[in-house]
């Protein structure tokens, strides 16, 4: 079974699901805003199945997601705005325009050039599609931190960048005794607020500085408590109910777990 073959058999079962006569009445009540939700969590699936190793239930997931973007492309050919072919084409199209190093058979370029290059064709699609300024197609939807670290990495494409992560450090220094001095003072709540998204923002700068993903560093800080924490409350269900324990009960666990771990 060829793949094109595969794809055109999902195409026709999309077809069938979407079918007015016998198809499945969720998937007919369905527009292209009721599928983002599971479109966005097929997609953390898929990256907690990688996160996790799990290779050989990979492909289910990313069938999955997959059949998102068919579910898109079935919604767009009901309303003649595209269809699967035309979603195909602007991928191919998009990745030989962005790669003429692979492609045109241009001279081998170093990493710093195919940045360069790479911010040079994103600021031809957005002025083709006028797009006024440089963060205007940064999805909205994203992660509040992914989000923060692409602001940051297209404002800097453009010089508007600490010279080194030492001057990241300092801001985020800054922005920590703004928020003690909202907190001594108790400042009203949208107040305090901003300030704490401010000292966020700038956190993500010194991450990302320091060459890492914010999103990824968060989501290990999350499973590493996940996993400490767990072991907390094995430890201390054998003797009691978690809600019965004492905070000083529970860090004292902690620290022998971290130890432990450490270890």
């Amino acid at each position: 079974m060829s793949q094109s073959h595969n794809i055109d058999i999902l195409l026709n079962i999309m077809s069938k699901l979407r079918d007015p006569d016998g198809g499945c009445s969720w998937d007919l009540k369905q527009d292209f805003a009721s599928i983002v939700p599971h479109t966005l969590e097929e997609a953390y699936e898929v990256a907690e199945c990688i996160e996790h190793k799990q290779f050989l239930e990979l492909k289910d997931e990313l069938g999955d997601l997959l059949f998102q973007i068919i579910f898109y492309a079935q919604l767009g050919k009901e309303q003649q705005l595209f269809n699967f072919d035309d979603v195909v084409a602007a991928i191919c199209d998009k990745l030989v325009r962005r790669h003429p190093h692979v492609f045109a058979n241009e001279e081998v370029l170093s990493e710093e050039q195919l940045r360069e290059n790479w911010e040079a064709q994103k600021a031809g699609e957005r002025k083709q599609k006028a797009l006024v300024n440089i963060l205007d197609d940064i999805p909205h939807a994203l992660p509040a931190l992914s989000r923060a670290q692409k602001i940051q990495k297209r404002v800097a494409s453009v010089g508007f960048d600490w010279p080194s992560i030492k001057g990241a450090l300092d801001k985020v220094e800054e922005e920590f005794q703004e928020v003690r001095e909202e907190l001594e003072t108790k400042a009203p709540d949208n107040k305090l607020a901003e300030e704490f998204g401010d000292l966020l923002f700038a956190l993500v700068n010194v991450i990302r500085h320091a060459g890492f993903n914010a999103e990824h560093v968060l989501r290990n800080a999350n499973n590493k408590f996940t996993r400490r924490f767990n072991q907390v409350e094995l430890t201390i269900s054998k003797s009691k109910p978690m809600k019965e324990a004492t905070l000083e009960e529970m860090e004292a666990v902690w620290q022998r777990v971290k130890k432990l771990e450490k270890a």
